[in-house]
């Protein structure tokens, strides 16, 4: 029973945002302890890749070499460079503008971007694992009470008292209702099923996206993989198990065959265009993440890329609080830097199932809309969007990488910038020949000294976006930045500490077990 236990942070789900988010809190020494309804990882087909910025932030904690295994062992019949679709319009690679300098100066992770869902969250678990983080599965959360100075979590396991919760709970969230978050949006109007499967007859389907007066199917590219769409409302029990007749009748009726599946191959899933973002990120000392926070059509995998986003920007910002290095207001950035990007994404798929629909009106427009993505601009920013390498947070400053997620930076020893980010916290990007920009730092980032060409310095955040830089000496805006986000000086001013070094301690307190324990 977990009567009495005490822990910094309660994270609410397991699966690829909940784990990302821990281990982002153990890297800063933060108490966390994990608790997964589920007995064991969902295997259901999920996202089936990654865009830019999640790959990056992976890259950042040194997971790059694990994600390239991943993507060299899956099949990717894409070719090699991974595009896409819109609403079912595949983006051609040979129209993309690789040269483009938003699209240029993100290649590095470009050999790690085709990841399963699956085969990510065993990552991100092992990961976490590493850093001490352990998951108790087969537990229920079934009360909330915030208390104003901690919250206590009820379980069927017991209660537990906690000083923040994170909901990374999914779209059905727990913790969002149990906290009262209204989750305003729009209703569904389609079921769609995604699977694999043994097909007695394949060449009664079409390859690739195909519409019919009943909705739209996909068949390929890999050998077995199907998908539909049925504009039909919305399915009755959206929970119910997904069998091989649901898919297959499904299939018929989109298709206008009688196509026979004799097998499924890989879990399948029914998904819908349910499409809701949560009045709010951060209630008192409930916060929430991924699809608690927000629900979409799954198209290009958006979903499981905006929840990942939302757990690396939420992590270093709960740490500092937690540990005392700055005030709950800092949480407050959190909503106001995520929620544009949740509503971006919410339009961004509200669209293509405009685009999907049978009708002639929604027919005329897919036509006006295939003949844009056919021409290079066209497809260079959709591909754009897609990957993820237009996002950009308001920040003061002028340059051109303020804001953004830190691009592909080579250093003149070999490594890149991106290898210093492995454990966590600031760095602080130092290229003037008299260390203008390291004693500015003074233990609140860690410097990187370099003698190459680019860029003077930068001063990078520990989810990778870059909050200050600079082609000149002149270090204006930097001290305002180092300030804002990692805290005043040692000597003075507010009294935080500074943000500590990637050694410090990394112990996370948890608890294993099963139900009822």
């Amino acid at each position: 029973m977990f009567v009495n236990t005490d822990v910094k942070v309660v994270v609410v789900g397991a699966g690829p945002v909940g784990l990302t988010l821990a281990a982002e809190l153990a890297l800063a020494g933060v108490p966390v302890q994990v608790l997964e309804r589920r007995t064991s990882p969902d295997p259901a087909m999920k996202a089936q890749s990654i865009n830019v910025p999640t790959a990056e932030a992976l890259d950042r904690r040194g997971l790059l070499p694990a994600l390239e295994e991943i993507q060299r062992e899956t099949p990717v019949p894409f070719g090699p460079r991974f595009t896409g679709h819109f609403a079912g319009m595949p983006l051609d690679p040979g129209l993309v503008d690789w040269a483009d300098p938003e699209l240029a100066v993100h290649r590095a992770v470009d050999g790690a971007r085709m990841i399963p869902q699956p085969r990510l969250e065993a990552l991100l678990a092992r990961h976490a694992e590493r850093l001490g983080v352990q998951v108790r599965r087969g537990v229920e959360v079934t009360s909330l009470e915030d208390t104003g100075n901690g919250v206590v979590v009820g379980t069927d396991s017991g209660p537990l008292r906690a000083g923040w919760v994170v909901g990374c709970d999914g779209g059905h969230s727990a913790v969002r209702r149990l906290a009262g978050i209204p989750f305003p949006g729009t209703d569904p109007e389609i079921t769609g099923y995604q699977a694999v499967v043994d097909i007695a007859d394949p060449e009664k389907l079409a390859d690739g996206w195909s519409w019919s007066p009943h909705g739209v199917y996909r068949h390929g590219p890999q050998p077995g993989r199907v998908a539909t769409v049925e504009f039909d409302g919305g399915p009755a029990d959206r929970t119910a198990p997904v069998t091989l007749a649901d898919v297959q009748s499904s299939l018929r009726r989109v298709s206008g065959t009688d196509v026979t599946l004799t097998a499924l191959r890989a879990v399948p899933t029914r998904w819908t265009d349910n499409t809701r973002q949560a009045s709010a990120y951060r209630l008192g000392r409930v916060l929430l993440a991924g699809d608690a926070a927000h629900v979409h059509p799954p198209f290009g995998g958006q979903g499981l890329n905006l929840g990942m986003g939302d757990a690396v920007n939420l992590g270093w910002k709960l740490a500092a609080v937690v540990t005392g290095r700055a005030g709950d207001a800092l949480l407050d950035t959190y909503d106001a830097e995520r929620r544009p990007v949740g509503a971006w994404v919410l339009d961004w798929t509200r669209a293509q199932i405009g685009v999907l629909r049978g009708d002639p009106k929604s027919g005329a427009l897919r036509g006006v809309l295939a003949d844009l993505l056919a021409t290079r601009d066209g497809t260079t920013y959709a591909v754009k969007q897609i990957a993820g390498v237009t996002q950009r947070i308001p920040l003061p400053g002028a340059h051109p990488w303020t804001g953004r997620y830190l691009p592909d930076v080579p250093l003149s020893d070999g490594s890149r910038l991106a290898d210093h980010a492995h454990g966590g916290g600031f760095l602080l990007l130092d290229r003037t020949p008299d260390a203008v920009f390291a004693g500015r730092a003074e233990g609140r980032a860690r410097v990187v000294r370099d003698d190459g060409a680019g860029v003077l310095g930068a001063l990078v955040r520990p989810d990778g976006v870059v909050a200050w830089a600079t082609d000149t000496a002149d270090a204006d805006g930097l001290a305002e930045a180092l300030a804002r986000w990692a805290g005043a000086r040692p000597d003075g001013g507010s009294g935080r500490a500074p943000v500590p070094s990637p050694s410090a301690g990394r112990r996370v307190l948890v608890r294993r077990g099963q139900r009822g324990v």
